[in-house]
């Protein structure tokens, strides 16, 4: 390698006891955005990799790339005797420059730092085009290419094109389920060996028991009947308007199967706003269920235990999903699920739920109502999935990663 020294020297690649010691750099800008909030999806992402690869690796040293506006406080979590922590200077003022501009800066801002590989651990972190430096990137969704009538145009535009580049641009692809390779052979034409495919962990938390009690959390939301969850943004891709249907179908079909006048269930979104959220209100009362829909908005992290475990059982009958770490969540604090079978579903959770066809809303209907009626079917998926959640571990996820940076690096 061009930058090899001995590691007396901060950062470059040298030797440890016969070791290589590489410089790895990742983008850490999807947590703690301060234009996009709390870390969701791939910023969750990203923190638990950093955080288990610093619990791992003492020997590597590891840059990390954030937002400018970032106060230092948050990033202090991250500071160890390997890490260095960076900002990207042109972040405060980028919109106001001209993309090519915005490219040299970025590039400059990489290069100066004598790496030996970037990982953006998001596919629409985009890595400039002029870096030359090895490259990883880990892909967590292709729904554009998928179920393209889910996205609006502009959006759908623009992320195909990011991830058409970066497919191209990445020496090596993290895929975070099966599933996605196929995705990123079929929409992307990227040769089978450039993709490992690294399952995500399961933040810990969701086994335990919650630090607030249900009762706090349900009187919050004005949740007062059994209620059957639903969690994540509230878009198309996410099918929530055939979710309504099958639930206006479920009341009737579970008033039938229990002989009771009424049905005694609430139906439970709990998750921000998406594209074309702001119709759901009046779908739900041009169906006449609103009186029985609970919108929570975005759920903080403590929140969630209480909320799944309150729950008479879960339901995500998504179009697309890139990995699906809601279904492992639910698994973990043993909420039964119901799940599309498709995309990354059925590999993720196995045997561990009930799968039903998404575009069926009377399929999705009759599952719900066996859930609801039948608690011994309830217990059954309970013990499946707790067993499935278990196999699903951050400190994996960063052995397989690390193995990957070796590679990579040339140093496997």
């Amino acid at each position: 390698m061009e930058n090899r020294a001995r590691i007396g020297g901060v950062g470059k690649r040298g030797y440890f006891f016969g070791q290589n010691i590489m410089r790895i750099g990742i983008d850490a800008r999807t947590i703690l955005n301060p234009e996009k909030g709390d870390a969701i999806g791939a910023g969750h992402y990203t923190y638990q990799l950093i955080r288990h690869l610093l619990d791992l690796d003492q020997k590597n040293t590891y840059v990390l790339f954030f937002d400018f506006r970032v106060r230092e406080k948050d990033v202090k979590k991250f500071t160890r005797p390997n890490t260095r922590i960076k900002f990207y200077p042109f972040s405060d003022y980028k919109k106001y420059l001209p993309g090519a501009y915005s490219e040299l800066l970025g590039t400059a801002t990489l290069q100066r730092e004598g790496l030996d590989l970037v990982h953006s651990t998001s596919s629409s972190s985009r890595i400039p085009i002029g870096y030359r430096g090895k490259t990883v990137v880990t892909f967590h969704d292709l729904g554009v290419y998928a179920v393209p009538q889910c996205y609006p145009k502009l959006r759908r535009a623009r992320d195909r094109a990011v991830s058409a580049l970066m497919a191209k641009k990445a020496d090596h692809i993290i895929a975070v389920s099966s599933s996605m390779k196929h995705d990123l052979e079929k929409y992307c034409a990227v040769p089978q060996d450039k993709v490992s495919v690294i399952y995500s962990g399961l933040d810990h938390r969701f086994f335990q028991e919650p630090t607030k009690s249900a009762e706090t959390v349900l009187k919050k939301f004005d949740i007062v009947k059994n209620y059957i969850l639903f969690l994540g943004t509230l878009e198309p891709s996410k099918n929530i308007v055939r979710l309504f249907h099958a639930f206006a179908l479920f009341k009737e079909e579970y008033k039938k199967k229990t002989g009771k006048k009424k049905c005694d269930f609430q139906l439970v979104l709990a998750g921000k706003r998406g594209w074309l959220s702001q119709e759901y209100h009046q779908i739900a009362k041009d169906l006449g269920i609103h009186k029985d829909i609970v919108f929570t908005g975005y759920v903080i992290g403590d929140e969630l235990v209480p909320l799944f475990r309150g729950a008479s059982f879960f339901v995500m009958p998504s179009l697309y999903e890139g990995f699906g770490m809601t279904a492992l969540e639910a698994f973990a604090t043993q909420t039964p699920a119901i799940l599309s079978n498709v995309s990354s579903l059925p590999e993720i959770a196995g045997d561990a739920a009930r799968f039903v066809n998404p575009m069926d809303t009377k399929e999705i209907a009759s599952a719900m109502a066996e859930f609801a009626s039948d608690e011994a079917v309830r217990d059954a998926y309970r013990q499946k999935g707790l067993v499935q959640a278990r196999k699903f571990d951050w400190r994996k996820t960063a052995e397989e990663t690390l193995a990957v940076y070796r590679r990579v690096g040339g140093i496997a």
